[in-house]
């Protein structure tokens, strides 16, 4: 029996790019090859236990099991502006200026359904985080990409948006510590983003996955922090990376209590908000220890010196990152992003990510993810040097 067309705005944007990944993965494993993805950032290491230990003992309260305010708790509000004070310097109005998110994927795109109108313009960057793209265009309204370029630091050219982008931009989308290229925010960057989202009255939606995973003494800064930011943006902070809670879908959204008070009444009418055990968890994981925390960044600074040491012996140049879960490398002369991904996922049986996924700006490049354990990421790297020297 026919059905209904999908609409048109859907039919604009491609397959999730990890679907396809997954795909070629199960395939692969299905045949019967021993196949190693780093292609995907999902931490390999367990929610740490006092965070566990939270959840299991919230979920046994009858009270977290009716449906939650969109709003979020007090304690979870009043969480995340301890932890901004502490860790960041900025001060959040709990009652204002923070409520819960269903993970940042879903924040940012209900952003676009709050904010974006057909004809409007999002200002991304590209490379990118696929929603960033996506959610424009899922709400009729277009994506203008933000190249970001090594020479410039992986930091976007403010100075080149056209003025006739900038006239019906709505919001502007940056990410750092940056995924996919592990770059942290150049001096002076966020000054100037405040500046501009001002000049052109922009929405700013930071979107801060990897604050917490950081190295060799870097510490990140909240976009937050710079002044001015708060007149002008909003960041989105997420637990899923630095606490290994990905499955667990929970984040905040913090920042303009004008552009919170929108989103909140937009979420009001889409969905019912953040289960309350998992709001008292995510509580928790903020006012936590912070011994977990740097024992997983040691695990990922380690991980991370194996491969780009492993990447120098087959000739690949790339310099280690301050932050993230990944490596963003030049592919070998001779291929395209996705030419060199064939070739390691069908010589070396290793699934890595083709920049040209993340945006046009990609190409020429590819990204491992370090969340894999040491021996695999080891024998990861060693099947590609046997096959790519």
């Amino acid at each position: 029996m026919p059905i209904a067309e999908p609409s048109k705005r859907l039919q604009q944007i491609p397959p999730y790019m990890f679907q396809e990944l997954e795909r070629r993965i199960a395939e692969k494993k299905a045949a019967g090859i021993d196949v190693i993805s780093l292609g995907i950032g999902d931490p390999d290491q367990p929610t740490y236990p006092y965070i566990v230990a939270a959840m299991q003992k919230a979920v046994e309260d009858p009270a977290t099991h009716q449906y939650p305010s969109n709003r979020g708790r007090e304690d979870f509000r009043e969480s995340f502006a301890g932890f901004y004070a502490r860790r960041f310097g900025v001060e959040i109005d709990p009652a204002n200026e923070v409520i819960p998110a269903i993970g940042a994927k879903e924040c940012i795109y209900n952003l676009c359904n709050a904010f974006l109108d057909p004809g409007d313009v999002a200002l991304a960057s590209d490379p990118g985080y696929p929603v960033y793209t996506g959610g424009p265009l899922l709400h009729g309204a277009t994506a203008e990409l933000l190249p970001l370029l090594p020479e410039k630091g992986f930091a976007p050219d403010l100075a080149a948006i056209s003025p006739e982008a900038a006239a019906k931009a709505k919001l502007i989308f940056i990410n750092y510590p940056n995924n996919p290229t592990g770059a942290v925010v150049p001096e002076g960057f966020f000054e100037e983003v405040v500046a501009y989202a001002r000049e052109h009255e922009i929405l700013v939606v930071h979107d801060n996955a990897y604050s917490e995973t950081t190295y060799d003494g870097y510490v990140a800064p909240s976009f937050l922090a710079t002044p001015g930011a708060k007149e002008v943006g909003v960041e989105v902070f997420s637990l899923s990376k630095g606490y290994n809670m990905t499955g667990w879908r929970v984040a905040a959204i913090l920042g303009n209590p004008d552009a919170i008070q929108s989103y909140w009444r937009l979420k009001t009418n889409v969905d019912s908000g953040l289960f309350e055990a998992l709001q008292i968890a995510g509580a928790a994981a903020l006012q936590g220890p912070p011994e977990p925390l740097t024992e997983m960044n040691a695990t990922y600074a380690r991980r991370r010196d194996l491969v780009v040491s492993a990447l120098a012996a087959i000739g690949v140049d790339v310099t280690a990152p301050k932050g993230t879960i990944y490596i963003w490398a030049p592919v070998p002369a001779g291929h395209t992003s996705t030419s060199f991904a064939e070739t390691v996922l069908e010589e070396a049986a290793v699934v890595v990510s083709p920049g040209s996924m993340y945006g046009p700006s990609g190409e020429g490049f590819f990204r491992i993810s370090l969340t894999a354990p040491d021996e695999r990421i080891e024998e990861a790297v060693e099947r590609m040097r046997a096959h790519l020297a």
